[in-house]
């Protein structure tokens, strides 16, 4: 799935999934940078989800808490494995 086009400002706000309904390793979108990029939830509140994403196309990863307004959900796994791989992980780890 490509990331999403469009701009946060220009967002709909009916349409925005507030953050307490994510759960911890939910794959996302976030706005940063100009760009959105994948990522996951780490924790999530009423006021804002903390994510960890990839910051470029480089391996790597960056972590930032963000309102509603710059999350989407994300339908795929990472493309990279460094989040589909840590996204398996926690799920299993969960499952125990």
């Amino acid at each position: 799935m490509p990331a999403p086009t469009i701009d946060p400002n220009q967002r709909d706000p009916r349409d925005v999934v507030p953050t307490d309904s994510y759960r911890p390793t939910d794959p996302v979108w976030i706005f940063r940078s100009g760009t959105w990029r994948a990522g996951v939830v780490e924790v999530a509140s009423a006021g804002a989800a903390t994510v960890t994403y990839r910051p470029s196309g480089a391996r790597g990863t960056g972590v930032d808490t963000l309102t509603a307004r710059y999350v989407l959900p994300r339908a795929d796994l990472d493309p990279l494995d460094a989040f589909s791989g840590m996204q398996r992980r926690l799920d299993v780890a969960r499952l125990r």
